[in-house]
């Protein structure tokens, strides 16, 4: 039973009687006239419609995005004989922001009311919703009957989920350019024949098939599809230099999210995906597979990965995928190298798989390094931050070139553009034939 304002007034409404009680020497008055409110305040709970015809059910994905909008809808059917008024609240885990936590509802017999709400999770993981309460209103509407219902139901919190929706919805529109990704303006740089078509203006002359444009009389080019059945391995370090924050958000949480968009494009491209997780030791492996199904497999394997305050072994990690998988492949390594001594080391690590594989280091970019550079200095501790931020490029810059000699390529992309910027190399990787 939770006192409304209404019942309160009232209760104020005693004061003046408790003070006329105390006049004429009758302080038991007030007492008497608490107490019957109080006695029709909670008559009117017993009278109040019951909840136990309500049927609720909570709807959503069966993962939840990190990090982004995620729909709620609850649908709640009265099978009672009774219309129902009253303030619902559904307890989503704590952590999470919501859009609306609170709704007032009128549910007539028979009806059924959905209700809908968006929550953004803020960090990767298991959680539960902890159920959904009801305040009842009762007559005369001095009080609400507080009621729970049994929702409670676990979730799981995944990488942006999301944005591979949004991915294939743009691919089947051809607008995949709305994300950032840039592909190829020429059709058939692959090695598999497809089809014979008439020469059109800006056809690459390599493509003319001489014989068939004989028997035609007119020029005639050959068009190829990009090839199938190529691999991808995907390598995250989960160690010590993975904890940085980039816009208070973990880099591995970004790597996450673009590891989730390099695995779908691969997967629509009828291409083998693999995953590598290792950190002092490898601590998770996932074959090289194609197929809807893997996509799945990596996403379930990696949704609750955290970084770790460890050194890495990125030696004995590549070892133990040399001597697991040998077929050529694009080789996805997700880690940092801030100095040339951290070069060296992934040069030493990583440089012997770039003599079979097509070798790729992918880190994130802060920002903020350009705002300091670009910001004239007002102050000291400006002036300080920016020569160290110009010392900081400066050993970026050296790393690079360690690692470009050594034949590995690199993609520094920042946390808003590091997606795109992958899916981007690997259709370059396809239209090209590298692998």
């Amino acid at each position: 039973m939770v006192p409304t304002r209404r019942f309160w007034l009232l209760v104020a409404l005693g004061i003046p009687l408790a003070a006329l009680g105390a006049a004429v020497g009758s302080p038991l008055i007030a007492v008497a006239y608490d107490l019957l409110l109080v006695l029709v305040a909670w008559g009117t709970v017993r009278l109040a419609p019951s909840t136990d015809s309500l049927r609720l059910k909570r709807h959503f994905d069966l993962v939840l995005s990190v990090r982004a909008s995620n729909k709620i809808v609850l649908a709640i059917e009265n099978d009672g004989n009774e219309s129902i008024r009253a303030l619902l609240r559904d307890e989503a885990p704590p952590t999470f922001t919501a859009s609306r936590r609170e709704f007032k509802v009128r549910i007539d017999p028979g009806a059924l009311v959905e209700l809908t709400y968006h929550v953004t999770p803020p960090e990767r993981g298991s959680d539960s919703f902890r159920g959904t309460y009801l305040r009842v209103e009762c007559p005369l509407g001095l009080v609400t009957k507080q009621v729970k219902l049994p929702t409670e139901e676990p979730v799981r919190v995944y990488p942006n989920v999301l944005a591979l929706r949004e991915f294939d919805l743009l691919k089947q529109r051809g607008r995949l350019k709305d994300m950032g990704i840039r592909r190829a303006r020429h059709r058939g740089l692959g090695m598999e024949f497809e089809s014979l078509r008439d020469y059109a203006l800006g056809d690459d002359y390599r493509k003319l098939d001489w014989k068939a444009s004989a028997r035609r009389g007119k020029l005639v080019v050959r068009q190829f599809e990009q090839e199938r059945n190529q691999s991808v391995v995907i390598c995250i370090d989960i160690g010590r230099h993975m904890l940085a924050e980039v816009n208070g958000v973990r880099k591995l949480d970004h790597v996450l999210d673009a590891l989730l968009m390099l695995t779908n494009a691969a997967s629509l491209a009828g291409d083998f995906v693999g995953l590598l997780v290792y950190a002092d030791t490898v601590r998770r492996y996932i074959p090289p597979r194609k197929g809807r199904n893997q996509v799945g497999i990596i996403i379930d394997a990696i949704h609750d990965l955290v970084a770790e305050p460890i050194e890495s072994d990125p030696i004995g990690a590549f070892a133990y995928l040399a001597s697991r998988w040998n077929r050529r492949s694009l080789l996805v390594n997700f880690t940092d190298y801030e100095d040339a001594d951290r070069a060296r080391d992934l040069v030493v690590a990583f440089g012997p798989m770039a003599r079979r594989h097509l070798a790729l280091l992918v880190r994130v970019m802060d920002p903020r390094m350009d705002e300091v550079l670009a910001k004239v200095p007002e102050s000291v501790k400006e002036m300080y931050m920016q020569a160290a931020a110009t010392m900081l490029l400066d050993d970026r810059r050296t790393a690079k070139s360690i690692i470009s000699s050594a034949r590995i390529h690199t993609v520094d992309s920042e946390p808003q553009n590091l997606a795109s910027s992958l899916v981007s190399y690997y259709f370059m990787v396809k239209e090209r034939s590298l692998l």
